[in-house]
C-alpha cells in the first residue's frame, strides 16, 4: 500500500530511523523518503529545522504541513490510520503491555546504549561536545542490566509482549542491532534474547 500526502525525512541508519522504516515493512506500506545526510549536516539546515527544531530525524511531514517528530509518534499516527496488523496492541491490556516494554527498552537500554555510543565512540566527538567518557563507562553496566531483563522476560513468551510481534520487538530488536556500532556484545549466556534476536532478523522487514 502506498500512502500520498505525506512524507519522511529519513536519517538513514540510525535507530530511530530505521524503527519507522521498519515498522512501515511490517504494515506493508510505503510512502514517499526524503533522505536526510547526517555527515552534511542536513538536519542542521534551516529547512530541516522549520520542521524539527530538534534537528532529530525521522520526520513525518504532512501535505498540509504538519510535521510529527518522534519515531514512537510518527508510528502511531501510522497505526490510527492503517490498523492492521496491530503492532500497538488491539486490547486494553495488550496495549499497556506494548507500551510498558517500549518504556523499559527506551529507558533500560536504548538510553545508556545511545551514552556509551555518544561518548565514548571516536565518530561523535564532533557531535557530543565535550565528550565524557566516564559517563560512557559508567553506563556499560546499565546496557548488561537491560540485556538482562530482557532476556528473562523473552525465557517464557516468544515476544517482549507476549504472543504476538510488536512495536516494543521492533524497538529492541533495532536497539540491540545497535550494540554492534557501539562495539559491545551481548553476553552468550543469554540465550532467550538471541533467539528472540534471530527470529526477528528473520523477518522481512528486518532489513527495511
Amino acid at each position: 500500500m502506498h500512502l500520498s500526502g505525506m512524507k519522511l525525512l529519513d536519517g538513514g541508519k540510525v535507530p530511530n530511523a530505521r524503527r519507522v522504516r521498519v515498522f512501515l515493512a511490517e504494515k506493508g506500506i510505503t510512502l514517499p523518503i526524503q533522505p536526510v545526510d547526517l555527515g552534511q549536516m542536513e538536519h542542521k539546515s534551516d529547512a530541516f529545522r522549520a520542521a524539527n527544531p530538534l534537528m532529530r530525524v525521522p520526520v513525518l511531514v504532512l501535505d498540509d504541513g504538519t510535521a510529527i517528530s518522534e519515531s514512537i509518534a510518527i508510528c502511531r499516527y501510522i497505526e490510527e490510520l492503517h490498523p492492521e496488523p496491530p503492532l500497538f496492541g488491539t486490547q486494553a491490556r495488550e496495549r499497556a503491555e506494548v507500551e510498558m516494554w517500549l518504556r523499559r527498552v527506551e529507558f533500560e537500554l536504548y538510553l545508556p546504549l545511545q551514552a556509551v555510543f555518544r561518548q565514548l565512540h571516536p565518530a561523535m566527538a564532533a557531535y557530543e561536545v565535550p565528550q565524557v567518557p566516564e559517563w560512557g563507562e559508567a553506563n556499560k553496566p546499565r546496557v548488561i542490566a537491560g540485556l538482562r531483563l530482557l532476556d528473562d522476560a523473552l525465557r517464557h513468551r516468544p515476544f517482549l509482549a507476549g504472543d504476538r510481534f510488536s512495536m516494543a520487538d521492533i524497538a529492541g530488536f533495532i536497539t540491540v542491532d545497535f550494540m554492534k556500532p557501539t562495539r559491545l556484545s551481548v553476553p552468550e549466556e543469554l540465550v532467550h534474547l538471541a533467539r528472540w534476536h534471530r527470529e526477528c532478523a528473520a523477518r522481512p522487514s528486518a532489513g527495511a
